[in-house]
């Protein structure tokens, strides 16, 4: 199924039926007076998160949507039906906005979450309402009102404890793939990763955390470069950014480590300042290829020409080595929200 996190779709809430003019007609009863009925009220409109989805796939061909009229009222002081309601499905971590003010209506980020987005008509009135001691055979009644219609935009931000980002080919997908049943495509050219991987990190049965996934980023990419930077809204949610830099000499920029962290840095800066102060955790990737004394060199490099202060944590996604201490210094900072260095 294609992922798809932005849709904009066309609501349109149910009519109210209008309400009736009618008399009473009953043999020996020559003055029955009024009873016409009121209209049913339009149906509404409704968005419920469910985490039986996780993409808007299901707007991306269909994009209106309406709920039912309500029926008239009828003679016999009879109320018409009311319209149906219209339940919307989308996944858990849907934004809501009106497309035409650019307002948030709803951010769904529970299970069962509903809110209303259109709402239905009202029921018109019947004859029998205007009935009075001066007006005893009122002609008159009132339509429903028009149910409400606006466009709406829909974006999905999935919902995960901790982010992966990094350029193409840094090791990302081999690492969600190795420390949860994630099982994202992997191969040894840029892009491999074209939507978000969510994966469920469980280090025991009470203790698990949610990893998100983006594809790779480029230099650039607030410029519409590679995949551009659509993707790091995911990332928005999330309380740790890892940020997985491939560490080998044999990386594609030669082994410029610094200059690819650099890079990064850079377009979160550009994408926004919210994401970008964000904590951030390095991880080197592919370590088994440099030496001891070299990465220990790396490492003070890093901290001294970037002056980093964050954690920093050498790993080997392909050979799960130095994961498992990463993961449980991830929970561990979930649980108590403080800072974990190495």
């Amino acid at each position: 199924m294609k992922f798809v996190d932005e849709a904009i779709i066309m609501v349109r809430a149910g009519k109210g039926g209008n309400g009736a003019v009618s008399f009473h007609r009953e043999k020996f009863v020559p003055f029955g007076g009024p009873d016409g009925g009121d209209g049913g009220d339009g149906g509404s409109i409704y968005v419920k998160a469910s985490t039986a989805l996780n993409t808007l796939s299901e707007f991306r061909y269909k994009r209106k949507f309406f709920a039912a009229d309500g029926s008239a009222g009828k003679g016999g002081n009879c109320t018409g039906a009311a319209g149906e309601d219209l339940v919307l499905l989308v996944p858990v971590g849907t934004m809501i906005f009106d497309e035409e003010e650019d307002r948030l209506i709803a951010d769904l980020t529970t299970e069962g979450q509903v809110q209303l987005i259109a709402q239905g008509g009202y029921h018109g009135l019947g004859n029998t309402r205007y009935k009075s001691s001066t007006n005893r055979a009122p002609r008159q009644s009132k339509p429903g009102s028009a149910g409400e219609e606006r466009m709406l935009r829909l974006e999905l931000k999935v919902l995960a404890d901790v982010g992966l980002l990094g350029l193409p080919n840094a090791g990302k997908s081999t690492f969600i793939s190795a420390v949860s049943h994630a099982r994202p495509k992997i191969a040894d050219y840029p892009f491999t990763t074209l939507h978000p991987n969510l994966g469920v990190v469980a280090l025991s049965p009470i203790s698990s955390f949610v990893i998100a996934d983006i594809p790779g980023l480029v230099e650039g990419a607030a410029e519409g470069h590679g995949l551009g930077i659509q993707f790091l809204k995911h990332l928005s949610r999330t309380s740790i950014l890892l940020h997985i830099v491939d560490a080998s000499p044999y990386s594609d920029s030669g082994g410029d480590v610094l200059g690819d962290i650099i890079k990064i840095s850079n377009e979160l800066k550009k994408y926004s300042a919210e994401v970008a102060e964000k904590p951030r955790w390095l991880v080197l990737n592919k370590v088994e290829m440099r030496s001891a004394e070299a990465l220990d060199a790396l490492m003070s490099e890093i901290k001294q020409e970037l002056r980093w202060t964050g954690p920093i944590y050498a790993i080997s996604a392909l050979a799960k080595q130095g994961t498992q201490p990463l993961c449980q210094a991830i929970m561990a900072y979930l649980s108590t929200e403080e800072d974990v260095f190495l």
